[in-house]
């Protein structure tokens, strides 16, 4: 642990410049005394480090100097593509290993490519999450990312919405796993299919001692693509993948804002006029009937689901909730 630090330490030096004992201890995660400790261990191990007193001094190398101590472990070498990714590394438990990899990595490139790098991240930030939105609590993502990594069998519990709702138990040989709009997903085989399931619907998870083959070829982003390509491109008839909606005028208006540009124009291509004031029928995908209820709501009195029940039942018994929140007038009143 101390000489993974010690590295570190140098390669921060090596990579930054002058830095205090207490942007180091930040850096690092340890107290000013220990860095002061490390930094001893490593003057006395020859490497050429000096203290700048001042209110602007700090520790540094001697001009020139470069560690060629810069190779990557295998859990580092594996973090690489996560590295601009720091919030989904650390919900895989790899938040410590990109940090390290990163640093090496930096460490590594010549000053012209690291100062370009250094520019890069200084201008370019992802973030994954919609707006308003947390991120949903995956409790079973570290389990199913220890699976992934093992190429070992899961049973989960699973929470699912079609063609029955309910909870049903699976056997699985997770292939993947994919972040979509701040949202994990798994791909996984049962019985040699490949199925796409969202991590939060795992209920119970147990990592079991077998071991699977993942199947020659594969690629997960291919596979992640055509599944993405299945449900914006759903199938009219398919009665367990969409729902069947009633629209005002202003709703319909409403929908690529509520719904996203492809999904509306697929809910669009279904209209069919359904009663007077201009109000129309529509097909609308579904990936869950809670995800869809909630798009639903947003559009007020301006919507009415026709189909399936489980969507109907759902958003009657949110309203009916919502509506005991607000009284009329007088029983508000009299309730005083």
């Amino acid at each position: 642990m101390r000489a993974s630090r010690l590295l570190s330490l140098l390669l921060l030096l090596q990579n930054r410049g002058r830095l205090s004992a207490s942007q180091l201890a930040a850096e690092l995660n340890v107290t000013a005394r220990t860095v002061y400790r490390d930094v001893e261990a490593l003057a006395a191990a020859g490497v050429p480090i000096y203290a700048e007193p001042g209110p602007t001094g700090g520790y540094q190398l001697v001009d020139g100097y470069r560690t060629r101590l810069t190779g990557l472990t295998a859990d580092e070498a594996e973090s690489l593509f996560l590295t601009g990714l720091p919030q989904p590394a650390a919900e895989l438990g790899l938040g410590a290993q990109v940090a390290a990899a990163e640093l090496k990595l930096m460490a590594a490139l010549p000053t012209s490519y690291r100062d370009a790098s250094v520019r890069i991240r200084q201008r370019f930030h992802l973030d994954a999450h919609g707006w308003y939105r947390e991120p949903e609590a995956v409790p079973h993502l570290l389990a199913v990312a220890e699976a992934l990594w093992q190429d070992r069998a899961v049973e989960i519990r699973y929470r699912r919405w079609s063609p029955r709702p309910g909870t049903v138990t699976r056997r699985l040989h997770p292939l993947g796993l994919v972040l979509k709009a701040g949202v994990w997903y798994l791909v996984a085989t049962e019985k040699d299919q490949p199925r796409t399931y969202r991590v939060s619907s795992i209920e119970d998870l147990r990592i079991l001692p077998d071991h699977f083959t993942r199947p020659d070829g594969f690629e997960l982003a291919a596979a992640w693509q055509a599944h993405v390509d299945r449900y914006e491109h759903f199938d009219h008839t398919d009665t367990d993948a969409n729902a069947v909606v009633r629209l005002s005028p202003d709703a319909i208006a409403a929908l690529p804002h509520m719904l996203g540009p492809k999904a509306a124009r697929a809910a669009l291509r279904t209209l069919t006029p359904d009663g007077p004031d201009g109000w129309q029928r529509a097909t609308i995908p579904m990936e869950t009937v809670p995800h869809l209820a909630d798009i639903l709501l947003r559009l007020g009195p301006g919507v009415r689901a026709v189909a399936p029940e489980r969507l109907v039942v759902h958003m009657t018994e949110t309203v009916h909730a919502m509506a005991r929140l607000y009284p009329s007038s007088g029983s508000s009143r009299s309730s005083r």
